[in-house]
C-alpha cells in the first residue's frame, strides 16, 4: 500500500495540484497496490513512520506564511527524520520553496523547514516567470534522460546552495530563476519543482517513479500508457520541445 500524507491540502492547492493525487491513485489502483491518503492541517503533528510519501502543493503567499509556521512548530523535525528514513517528500511551487531555508518577499520573510540547501527570494523588479516548460531529467536507477513537461507561474527566483543537485536543466521557460538554466531540486527523496499543470497527469512515467521509490520497489506493473503518452507529446509540442 502506498501511504501518502497530503500537507495542507486545503490551503496548498492552486493550479490544481490536488490532481497529482488523484494521478497516484489511479496509477495504484489499476495495479492493484492499495492507496490511502491522510490530510495534516494546520497543528496537526505527523508521523515519520506513517507514510511513504509526503506532499506539499503550491499556495498564495498568506496561505503559504500559514503553513510554512506551521511547518516549522510542528512539523519540522518529523519531514527531517522521514527524509533520513529515505521517504519521499515532493514539493511543489509553493512547497518547493518550503523545503529550502526560507522565502522572501518585500520585508516578509517566510522560514522553511531546511530539508535541502535553498533559498528564494521575490524579485520586486524583475517580471514573473510564466508559461509553459518543460526539463530534461536523468532520475535515480532510470536508465536514460526524460523530459518533463509543466507549467510555471512563480515571482520567486529559487538559488540552490553549492552541493545541491537540480531536478533537471530548463529546455522551455525558465525554471528556478530565469537565467540559471536549471528547474527544481533533488536530493535523495526530496524532491522540488515549479511544474504545476498539474505535475503528474501530464508525467505520468514521472509518477510510476515516485510510486516505486516511495515502496522501494525494483519495477512496477508495466500499463498501456498510450494515452498518457500522447497527453505527455502534446504538453511537451505546447511547451516547444
Amino acid at each position: 500500500m502506498l501511504r501518502i500524507c497530503a500537507l495542507y491540502p486545503d490551503l496548498m492547492n492552486i493550479y490544481a495540484d490536488r490532481g497529482n493525487l488523484l494521478l497516484l491513485e489511479r496509477r495504484c489502483g489499476w495495479r492493484g497496490i492499495g492507496f490511502e491518503v491522510t490530510a495534516a492541517g494546520l497543528g496537526d503533528p505527523i508521523d515519520p513512520d506513517a507514510h511513504d510519501l509526503f506532499y506539499l502543493g503550491g499556495g498564495q503567499d498568506s496561505d503559504q506564511l500559514l503553513c510554512a509556521q506551521d511547518l516549522v512548530q510542528t512539523k519540522r523535525d518529523a519531514l527531517h527524520g522521514a527524509a533520513a528514513a529515505g521517504k519521499v517528500v515532493l514539493g511543489v511551487c509553493g512547497g518547493y520553496q518550503l523545503l529550502g531555508h526560507s522565502y522572501a518577499f518585500g520585508e516578509e520573510e517566510v522560514p522553511g523547514v531546511g530539508l535541502v540547501d535553498l533559498l528564494t527570494v521575490r524579485s520586486e523588479d524583475g517580471p514573473r516567470l510564466i508559461g509553459n516548460v518543460a526539463i530534461e531529467v536523468q532520475l535515480p536507477d532510470t536508465d536514460r534522460p526524460h523530459v518533463l513537461a509543466g507549467f510555471e507561474n512563480h515571482g520567486g527566483r529559487t538559488h540552490l546552495g553549492a552541493g545541491e543537485q537540480p531536478l533537471g536543466r530548463v529546455l522551455r521557460g525558465h525554471g528556478n530563476t530565469g537565467v540559471s538554466g536549471f528547474e527544481g531540486v533533488i536530493r535523495d527523496g526530496v524532491i522540488g519543482t515549479y511544474l504545476h499543470g498539474p505535475l503528474l497527469p501530464k508525467n505520468a512515467w514521472f509518477a510510476d517513479w515516485l510510486v516505486q521509490r516511495a515502496l522501494g520497489l525494483a519495477t512496477l506493473e508495466p500499463l498501456d500508457d498510450a494515452l498518457e503518452d500522447a497527453a505527455h507529446a502534446a504538453a511537451r509540442g505546447a511547451a516547444g520541445v
